[in-house]
C-alpha cells in the first residue's frame, strides 16, 4: 500500500472592521473545498460583524480595543500559524475582492511559482475606474505602485491589494510584528518580502467599489502615500548598510 497524501493547510484570515453588511457575501464566493479553515479577527466593529461571522460558522477573534489595520493582520497571521496553516490566504471581507480567485493564488505558491501572491485590481483603467475606483485613488495607485517596482527591482500591477496569498516560510521569516499597525503595514510587509528573497507574483482580481466596500479617505490615502515611500527609502538605507532597522534584519 502507498503512503498516504497528506492534503496541504489553507487558512484563510479575514481582517474585519464594520462587515456585517458584506461578509457572507465574500465567503459565499469562496470555492467549495479551497480552504480548511477562516478565521475573522474583529478590530472592535459598531455593526453586526461578529454575530454574522459566528453564524456562518467562522472562527472569530474579538480585539478588546482597536488594534488598526496592521494590527489586525498581525492577530490573523499569529493564528494561521497555529493553526498548522502551509499556505494563508488574505482576504478583506468588504467584498471588494472576489475570492472565487482563491484557488489559482494557491496553485501558483503550490508550484513554486510564488511565495507571495497579489490580486491586481488594475488590469486596465477603464476596467479599474468603471469597478467604481476613484480617480485619486487610481492615479495614486499607479504612481506608487511605478516607484515600489523600481525600487524594490519588481514588477506587480498592484502593490496595494487587499487580496494577498503566503506561503507559510514567509510568515515565519518575515519580522511582521515590528511593523506598523496602520496601513503602512502593507507596504512594510512588501518591502521585506523582497528583501528576505522571495519571489512575488500577481493574478488578476476584478475590483468591486460600492458603498458598503472598505476604504481609507483623500486624506489618509495622502498619509499612507508619503509613509510608503518612506519604507522604500527605509528600505534602501538598509540595502546601502547606512541605517539598520528591525523591519529588514539578517537574511
Amino acid at each position: 500500500m502507498g503512503e498516504a497524501v497528506i492534503s496541504p493547510i489553507v487558512v484563510a484570515v479575514m481582517p474585519a472592521y464594520n462587515a456585517a453588511a458584506t461578509l457572507e457575501r465574500t465567503v459565499a464566493d469562496i470555492p467549495a473545498g479551497s480552504v480548511q479553515h477562516i478565521v475573522l479577527v474583529d478590530d472592535c466593529s459598531k455593526d453586526q460583524t461578529v454575530e454574522v461571522a459566528r453564524k456562518l460558522g467562522l472562527e472569530v477573534i474579538q480585539h478588546e480595543t482597536n488594534q488598526g489595520y496592521g494590527g489586525n493582520q498581525k492577530t490573523c497571521y499569529a493564528r494561521a500559524l497555529e493553526l498548522g496553516a502551509d499556505y494563508v490566504v488574505m482576504i478583506h471581507p468588504d467584498y471588494q475582492y472576489d475570492s472565487r480567485v482563491i484557488p489559482a493564488a494557491i496553485e501558483f505558491l503550490k508550484l513554486g511559482i510564488c511565495d507571495v501572491v497579489l490580486g491586481s485590481r488594475i488590469r486596465t483603467r477603464q476596467e479599474a475606474l468603471a469597478g467604481g475606483m476613484p480617480v485619486y485613488k487610481y492615479l495614486f495607485n499607479r504612481m506608487l505602485t511605478l516607484i515600489e517596482n523600481i525600487s524594490l527591482g519588481q514588477n506587480l500591477g498592484d502593490f496595494h491589494s487587499g487580496f494577498r496569498a503566503y506561503r507559510r516560510e514567509v510568515l515565519e521569516t518575515i519580522p511582521y510584528r515590528n511593523n506598523s499597525n496602520d496601513f503602512v503595514f502593507d507596504s512594510q510587509f512588501l518591502a521585506q518580502a523582497v528583501w528576505y528573497g522571495f519571489k512575488l507574483g500577481d493574478i488578476p482580481v476584478p475590483v468591486r467599489y460600492f458603498d458598503e466596500a472598505s476604504s481609507i479617505n483623500f486624506r489618509r490615502s495622502v498619509i499612507y502615500g508619503l509613509r510608503t515611500l518612506q519604507v522604500l527609502v527605509l528600505y534602501a538605507a538598509c540595502r546601502c548598510k547606512v541605517w539598520r532597522s528591525p523591519l529588514f534584519g539578517k537574511r
